[in-house]
């Protein structure tokens, strides 16, 4: 099935981590210079980066986007593990933000991912707003980050 025919979907060995996906999570995330707890007790720095952060961490703006690269491209190296189907690159890209913010583990183990590789590609996408909960509470900047990413998935309009 050839691109046109099939959404600009490839198989998702060609797709790369767009800088459009890097600007959109560092805009959803927003720089912090010193580790704070996130809303679920995680301490966390930079550009959303968890990985190894301890409380009284300091990072340089350089250094944040440094990580916010790297773990953006291990949120597409989640993708490569664990979705089946092919992708267009906005799908991979909602995907990425998505598993930037929710971990790995929570992304290959969801509904999501169960009707994305059935090839339910909107009801993939349309399962992004049910992720707007963080230590049982829901918060209206995951609600709108969620809308954002299923839209981006959807290929609508921001």
């Amino acid at each position: 099935m050839s691109e046109k025919n099939n959404g600009g979907r490839m198989t998702i060995a060609g797709i790369l981590v767009s800088a459009a996906v890097i600007a959109f999570i560092a805009g959803e995330e927003a720089f912090v210079g010193e580790a704070y707890l996130d809303p679920v007790g995680v301490p966390t720095i930079g550009y959303g980066t968890t990985s190894g952060v301890q409380i009284g961490d300091t990072i340089t703006r350089e250094e944040a986007e440094k990580r916010l690269i790297r773990d953006a491209g291990a949120a597409g190296a989640a993708i490569v593990r664990c979705v089946t189907v092919p992708l267009a690159q906005r799908e991979y890209d909602a995907y990425v933000s998505f598993i930037y913010n929710v971990g790995e583990g929570a992304f290959c183990r969801s509904t999501l991912v169960k009707k994305l590789n059935a090839g339910d590609y909107e009801g993939a996408c349309n399962e992004l707003p049910r992720w707007v909960y963080a230590g049982g509470k829901k918060l209206r900047g995951l609600e709108i980050r969620r809308e954002k990413e299923r839209r981006m998935c959807l290929g609508e309009e921001p």
